[in-house]
């Protein structure tokens, strides 16, 4: 297969015949609405927060202490309540991953969307009408279960529907639409923070644009063929398989998807499956993935921006347009994945994003070292812009490096038997970890300094070191021969797969007997 990263030591390996269908196209853009929701959950917060009304109305402690010139420059924000309000939406998505995991496979990916978009829904209503901090946070929370709902079906269904050699770049779709959304969240908070009192009321309640769209789009997509066939329903996933490949000829894929289905079936525990020494390597990677994503920072510099520059001495208005500043190199950074993932593959994007984040971090560092202390916080014009430009050029680096990528490669690597599950785990160590970082944030910015982008380079140095020695190259591999393709011929990893062949024998040889 041209291009991919195991062709030789595989000769055996079909390409299945797939053209680009509209279909797929269409069925894949329609759930990457769901990053659409979750980017502008992640986006707004951050601007919300830094909007006076809002701090009047729910956190007039803050507000106070924002407009105190004697308060540390570093610390004006650091409240608990505030942290919750952007935290507790990714301490509901963990806990309803759980439940989504179970949703997935029984319901089918189809169905899991459309409870994501229902939770998403009636969440932006609470936000919206909110009168207390009780119905605040109700509102965040309801919509991080949509966000567990949503995490959990939108990257499985993407990778199922998608043609092996463009899954990359349709997966993508799904963090190029988280993208999107943090951009609009910032345009939005940008123009509503001049709507005085209630600007901060629409700047949540028009989160239930991606809301609609994504439940509008779960009723009208058709579940994948994976999904259908491991639910028993074989000839409506041949006939699903037939739509979306654009042939007549899908027996090989069908097959192969049969199989694995049969294999899946088997196995009755699946999270207890993902811990046998086969599926070590997946699950190791997988949540290693997610909490390196996690300690780059982004999320800090995501859902704070605003209040992050505001923190360097930008005015409120300079904060919120240096906040849609990177929100718009984010996309377009993001858009170099889609087209790059597949023709330069996964290690390279994410080695040379490596460098890119940790020098500009450290230039961060430097500069406000220099030039903010606790109680002068005059940047300057020419120092500030160095930091909006070091701040774009993390920005970009992780957009098209660690963000989809940090979601891709576990969508892409478990075995269909233990795919629902692995996906489960890997959306809640990601909650998890985002959790920690956005409620602990403002609180590190306001006893760490400027050191905090020190602590987070040190991160991206470790991450970028195990991306080197221990991460394998999945491009152009169909996601049913990740084992011989990429677990068996990796180095370290292939020490784990021999159980693996020791049972298929002994199998075999009982099936050859009997």
């Amino acid at each position: 297969m041209p291009g991919g990263g195991f062709a030789v030591s595989a000769p055996s390996v079909v390409e299945f015949e797939a053209k680009i269908t509209p279909i797929v196209i269409i069925s894949c853009i329609m759930a990457a609405t769901g990053g659409l929701m979750f980017g502008y959950d992640v986006g707004i917060s951050g601007g919300v927060t830094s909007m006076d009304d809002f701090l009047r109305e729910f956190f007039p402690a803050v507000l106070r202490r924002k407009n105190q010139d004697k308060e540390s420059n570093y610390c004006k924000y650091d409240n608990q309540g505030l942290q919750l309000f952007t935290s507790s939406l990714y301490l509901a998505g963990l806990t309803a991953t759980f439940f989504a995991s179970y949703t997935t496979r029984r319901l089918g990916r189809r169905l899991t969307m459309l409870i994501a978009g229902v939770f998403f829904i009636i969440g932006v209503i609470f936000n919206g009408a909110a009168q207390n901090l009780a119905m605040l946070i109700i509102g965040r929370i309801l919509l991080g279960c949509g966000v567990g709902f949503a995490n959990q079906a939108v990257p499985l269904f993407l990778s199922e529907i998608a043609p092996t050699r463009i899954r990359g770049g349709l997966n993508i779709l799904f963090q190029l639409n988280v993208t999107i959304g943090i951009l609009f969240a910032n345009l939005v908070n940008y123009g509503t923070s001049k709507i005085h009192p209630w600007g901060w009321r629409l700047s949540l309640s028009l989160a239930g644009i991606p809301a609609a769209m994504l439940t509008l789009g779960a009723l009208f997509v058709t579940d994948t063929p994976n999904s259908l066939i491991e639910r028993g329903h074989l000839e409506e996933g041949k006939a699903v398989l037939k739509r979306i490949r654009g042939t007549d000829n899908v027996e090989p894929e069908f097959n192969e998807i049969v199989e694995a289905s049969r294999i899946a079936q088997e196995v009755k525990h699946p999270f207890r499956n993902l811990l046998q020494r086969r599926n070590r390597p997946q699950l190791v990677i997988a949540v290693l993935l997610q909490i390196f994503q996690q300690f780059t920072g982004i999320n800090a510099i995501m859902f704070y921006a605003p209040v992050l520059f505001n923190t360097l001495g930008f005015k409120s208005d300079a904060s919120l347009y240096s906040a849609v500043i990177t929100g718009a190199v984010n996309v377009l950074a993001t858009l170099v994945s889609v087209y790059a993932v597949d023709r330069a593959g996964r290690r390279a994007l994410l080695l040379e994003a490596g460098v890119q984040m940790f020098l500009s971090q450290v230039v961060i560092a430097v500069v406000l070292g220099i030039k903010v202390t606790d109680k002068s916080d005059n940047l300057g014009h020419g120092w500030a812009i160095l930091v909006v430009v070091m701040v774009c050029t993390y920005v970009a680096s992780f957009a098209w490096s660690w963000g989809p990528l940090g979601w891709l490669i576990p969508s892409e690597t478990f075995p269909l038997e233990t795919r629902s599950a692995g996906q489960s785990v890997t959306v809640c160590v990601n909650l998890l970890f985002t959790f920690l970082i956005a409620q602990a944030f403002l609180s590190m910015l306001c006893h760490l300094k400027f050191a905090i982008f020190i602590f987070f380079s040190a991160w991206v140095l470790v991450m970028s070191v195990f991306v080197l020695f221990f991460l394998p190259e999945t491009k152009n591999v169909p996601i049913e021969e990740m084992t011989d393709k990429v677990w068996k011929q990796h180095w370290f990893w292939k020490r784990f797969m021999d159980d693996d062949d020791q049972h298929h024998n002994i199998a075999n040889g009982k099936n050859a007997t009997v």
